[in-house]
């Protein structure tokens, strides 16, 4: 966790909210100076603060309307800071909440320099990336049809359809199947849905990876020098880490992939495991599913894997490897190297 500790004369809170916010601007020694209520407008925010700019620095909860924030004050030259919100329990544990409570709150915790920092995607490969996480929500609904159709011969005790029906060339006919006029219409209707996702989601991916070759090219022909990443995970790892030199250390890289326990302890007793879902679901994904695409046609990972799943089990070997990989990716991506295999199966 990392906290905001530098110091100013001015701090600005916001509850920050669709289309209005709450904004709390305090002095160094905790004075209010500023508590209203404001239109989510530029105008309307950087008039507030204009007999403060000489030095401030604004807070926001990270919610999903913080991109104009943020890009303002990066237009601006205002220093910006974007709360953790799952780490803000003194905006959300008290017993009376508003918006002028949270906007001071959140003041209060930024001039105490105990306001935990989420990090703030910087503008130009934003948009990229969210029209890479719009893909994948497209890639789930074209899953959910192909299930659909799957569970709909299952459902007649039709006879199996022998190819996967994944690929366009495999689903010609396939309504033929059913005898009922009602069901052969509904999986119609999902062919003709599957049909269209498909389109789409190419076209997306093209334009997702012509941008992607112009903002960093050489990371992503790094990452794809790891077995059984394409250019999808490639890219999907690649905007979401986005500046590998914001981790550190390869421990706080891989816990914000989701790959490590959070034990948690008290008086050196263990008391379980939380907040597991701390970090990116998406790298989380991407690297769960290297894992197993990382085994495929590659015989000294398949004999790795079985080494550890003798050991471990199964699930657990899945998730080493998945770490592995991502400890990989960290250094790739940090000494500005192709993968290794050497060095990923020396740890063995």
């Amino acid at each position: 966790m990392r906290f905001y500790t530098r110091q100013h004369q001015f701090y600005c809170g916001i509850d920050l909210h669709a289309r209005s916010i709450y904004v709390c601007i305090m002095d160094q020694s905790g004075r209010i100076l500023v508590h209203k209520n404001l239109p989510a407008q530029p105008e309307s925010f950087l008039q507030t603060i204009a007999p403060y700019r000489a030095d401030i620095v604004v807070a926001v909860e990270c919610i999903f309307t913080w991109y104009w924030i943020a890009d303002l004050c990066g237009r601006e030259g205002i220093p910006f800071v974007l709360g953790h919100a799952l780490y803000m329990k003194a905006i959300h544990g008290g017993k009376t909440k508003n918006d002028k409570i949270d906007s001071q709150k959140i003041a209060v915790l930024l001039r105490g320099g105990m306001l935990p920092m989420a990090y703030t995607y910087p503008q130009g490969m934003r948009s990229t990336r969210d029209l890479l996480r719009r893909r994948m929500y497209l890639v789930h609904q074209r899953s959910e049809l192909l299930a659909h159709i799957q569970n709909t011969n299952a459902q007649y005790n039709c006879q199996a359809f022998g190819k996967k029906i994944a690929y366009k060339s495999n689903r010609q006919g396939i309504t033929e199947v059913f005898p009922d006029p009602m069901v052969r219409k509904s999986v119609a209707v999902d062919v003709q849905l599957i049909d269209t996702y498909d389109t789409l989601i190419r076209n997306l991916e093209l334009e997702i990876l012509h941008s992607a070759r112009q903002h960093d090219p050489i990371s992503l022909h790094l990452l794809r020098t790891i077995p059984g990443v394409g250019e999808i995970l490639a890219m999907v790892i690649l905007y979401e880490i986005h500046d590998i030199s914001r981790f550190a250390e390869v421990g706080n890289f891989i816990s914000y992939c989701r790959l490590v326990k959070c034990p948690q302890e008290s008086a050196g007793k263990k008391t379980g495991c939380r907040n597991s879902k701390i970090g990116n679901v998406h790298l989380k994904w991407a690297f769960s599913e290297a894992a197993c695409l990382f085994l495929r046609g590659n015989e000294e990972g398949q004999r790795y894997q079985q080494k550890l799943a003798a050991r471990y089990g199964k699930a657990k070997a899945l998730s080493i490897i998945a770490q592995q990989i991502a400890r990989s990716a960290y250094a790739m991506l940090k000494g500005r190297q192709p993968f290794d295999p050497r060095r990923f199966f020396e740890h063995r």
